[in-house]
């Protein structure tokens, strides 16, 4: 029997940290909890892939049975009660469902194999009528499978190129849900179509978007210390000859957050979610070693925890985070924390009593394993002699860990996680801390994301429905960096870039697309051409000059450049405090100068002007939140794609090099494109649209967007 129509809401119980005890959800208290969460898609590959359950239902670490009547696929189990289960097929193309059962109840997996057809194979949604969503598609659609929620949904028809899905009635009975469509082209699979609904009706006005709805966020990146000082009654130095004051802790504190939230900046910045830096207590005294010059190291940045669940009283108290936690919900804004798992401080109490909770310093090749982070000592390796990585492999280290982590949402209200140094962190950490998240926090919205440096499949490993939501897709970075910058790269690997992204992590992916971070030089800098992309040593540039812009003219088009690319293409846009209004800088500490909110000069404040406008921009625009992806034109010079949602559309041109140049492209069929206008540029951006093509003009290192 299908899960329908539900009554009433059955909360997990909720205990302490030292003895966690799970109510486990049946599909139907599942369904009737928020039902906000749908479960990430398993994609498999020719052959046999084997899988965890808790990864697609986390709540669950059992099942009944496992059933397909896809004949294409083979279940077998490999632990008890499906916890474990492997998947096989000989199918180049395959959109299917997996179901779930827990006794009579059902929910079910999407299934996703073979090949993205992501040049030919398009499809996005184009109009309602009654409850019914016609999806148009750019081939003949071989394949479909329908979702709402975890559901799949019975009416569906499929006529040549077109989809019609009926939204089942049970929807009007949630403030939020989803429906997703999936399918595929003979030639493979199409991009998927992900629409928020509300009481059961498409939200096609981005005003009935919440700041739980993640696909709309714009993240705010800050280092408390170095952010703004509220009060100086907290102020402290390690004030030693050992330690430069560059390197020292400068006063930014939890008040100094709050009274920004009351002003206003981070609003008036377009900004939905503020990630901050980890506020646990750090030591009181320096350590690390840098030479020429000589300096030792505050735990200013908070990445050193000593304690892992006690608020630094440099930075404040416990009353005065939940005031800030307060006023930024009261503002509709999101607050996530960075919380660091891999390590504790040498000096930990925790360490104390458990030494051997750490992997080994020393390598059976006489190799300290310190920095090696690839490679068979990826979740072993430490990142300093005095910050030993903890074994999160063994279950006795786990289990606080993840406690740990789950003591700042229960004891604040949170709405996520900024995950330190993920790739190090084996699996079965994060499955264990979204199982406890998730099974006793079941009505919770909470978004995690991490950092993970590698290739899509390892960055990917990682997002999963009981895992983490997302990744900063540093993929992305980079390559934007070193095209923009470098002008013998091609915007093609741009668009490359996007579409390998798409295709990994989904249609409607939350990856995190960065200016940059606290770990890498200032992007102006390099875009200016102060610095050089092959710096043998960014961290010494800022410790021997004063790094600066540059050509300040090329400088702040191209972040502005910079900008435009990560607040249209998929993903969550996110800004590094400084990078709004534009600051140069060589790599850590040379990144983390005490933040400015006045004074700016004419290019700082242009910037800050054409940032906001980016911002709110994408904030105020169904298509660039939950729009379909195509690339429309790309050449070296030239990117020009489209982002489609429900008969709404916007057309993004980019250009990455210093003459102007002049595209034609021309709009898909399945687009009732009457009109275009500029809704907004860089400077001298035209646009002009005549019998189904848009004529865009892009200035130097600048961008166009282009809507009806």
């Amino acid at each position: 029997m299908r899960v329908k129509n539900l009554l009433s809401v059955l909360s997990a119980a909720i205990l302490s940290l030292s003895a966690l005890i799970f109510v486990q959800c049946t599909p139907a208290q599942e369904h009737a909890l928020g039902n906000s969460s749908t479960v990430i898609p398993m994609t498999i590959k020719s052959g046999t892939t084997a899988h965890f359950l808790t990864d697609y239902y986390p709540q669950w670490e059992g099942a009944t049975n496992l059933t397909t009547g896809d004949e294409r696929l083979q279940l077998k189990p490999t632990a008890d009660n499906w916890a474990e289960f492997e998947v096989a097929t000989q199918s180049d193309v395959l959109v299917s469902i997996i179901d779930v059962w827990h006794d009579e109840d059902v929910l079910s997996i999407v299934v996703l194999g073979g090949k993205r057809d992501i040049a030919g194979s398009y499809m996005s949604s184009t109009k309602l009528k009654g409850s019914t969503v016609t999806i148009e598609a750019s081939k003949p659609v071989v394949e479909v499978v329908a979702m709402w929620q975890n559901e799949v949904v019975k009416e569906v028809e499929v006529e040549g190129t077109s989809i019609k899905v009926t939204i089942p009635a049970v929807a009007k009975r949630h403030h939020r849900s989803a429906l997703r469509v999936f399918a595929a082209s003979a030639e493979g699979r199409f991009n998927d179509v992900l629409l928020p609904l509300e009481y059961g009706k498409v939200v096609e006005d981005a005003d009935d978007i919440r700041r739980q709805d993640f696909q709309s966020q714009i993240l705010y990146s800050l280092m408390i210390d170095r952010f703004n000082n509220g009060t100086t009654a907290n102020d402290w130095k390690i004030n030693s000859p050992e330690v430069l004051d560059k390197v020292d802790y400068q006063g930014g504190d939890i008040l100094g957050i709050t009274q920004k939230i009351e002003d206003g900046f981070f609003t008036d910045l377009g900004i939905t979610t503020i990630w901050i830096s980890p506020i646990t207590q750090n030591p009181y005294d320096a350590w690390g070693q840098n030479r020429n010059p000589d300096t030792k190291f505050s735990g200013y940045h908070g990445y050193w925890p000593i304690f892992s669940t006690v608020v630094d009283k440099r930075f404040g108290t416990d009353e005065e985070l939940h005031a800030m936690l307060a006023e930024a919900h009261s503002e509709e804004l999101n607050v996530i924390l960075d919380y660091v798992a891999n390590h504790l401080h040498i000096n930990s109490p925790v360490l104390q009593e458990h030494p051997d909770w750490t992997t080994d310093l020393m390598l059976p090749d006489g190799r300290k394993n310190i920095g090696l982070w690839d490679g068979e000592t990826r979740l072993t390796t430490w990142f300093d002699e005095h910050i030993p990585t903890l074994d999160t492999r063994r279950e006795e280290v786990c289990q606080p860990m993840t406690d740990s982590a789950l003591h700042w949402l229960r004891k604040f209200d949170f709405d996520g996680f900024r995950h330190d140094a993920c790739k190090h962190i084996p699996l079965n950490y994060w499955r264990m801390l979204t199982h406890k998240m998730k099974s006793s926090m079941p009505n919770r919205e909470v978004w995690q994301i991490g950092e993970t440096y590698g290739d899509v499949e390892l960055i990917g490993s990682y997002v999963k429905s009981g895992m983490i939501d997302s990744q900063f897709d540093f993929n992305l970075y980079h390559t934007s960096r070193d095209v923009i910058v470098d002008e013998s790269r091609s915007m093609r690997d741009i668009a490359k870039a996007v579409e390998e992204a798409e295709a990994a992590y989904g249609s409607h992916h939350t990856m995190g697309n960065i200016t940059g971070n606290h770990d890498k030089p200032r992007f102006l800098s390099l875009a200016g051409g102060d610095m050089s992309l092959w710096c043998p040593d960014d961290k010494a540039e800022g410790w021997h000059r004063k790094v600066g812009v540059g050509d300040n003219d090329k400088g702040y088009a191209r972040l502005s450049l910079l900008k435009a690319i990560i607040s249209t293409v998929p993903g969550v846009p996110c800004v590094y405090q400084g990078d709004e209004y534009g600051i140069p800088g060589a790599n850590d500490p040379d990144n983390r100068y005490m933040m400015e909110f006045d004074g700016y000069n004419d290019y700082q404040q242009r910037e800050l002007a054409a940032t906001k406008a980016l911002f709110k921009y994408r904030r105020a625009s169904m298509p660039l939140m939950y729009g379909d992806y195509r690339t429309l034109y790309v050449d070296d010079d030239i990117y020009v794609f489209l982002r489609h949602y429900m008969g709404q559309w916007v057309v993004v041109a980019l250009n990455v090099r210093p003459e102007v140049r002049t595209v034609e492209v021309e709009m898909p069929e399945m687009v009732e494109a009457k009109n275009a206008q500029v809704a907004l540029a860089a400077e001298g951006g035209k646009a002009a649209f005549e019998g189904g093509k848009i004529a865009v003009e892009i200035p130097a290192y600048g961008y166009v967007i282009v809507n009806e």
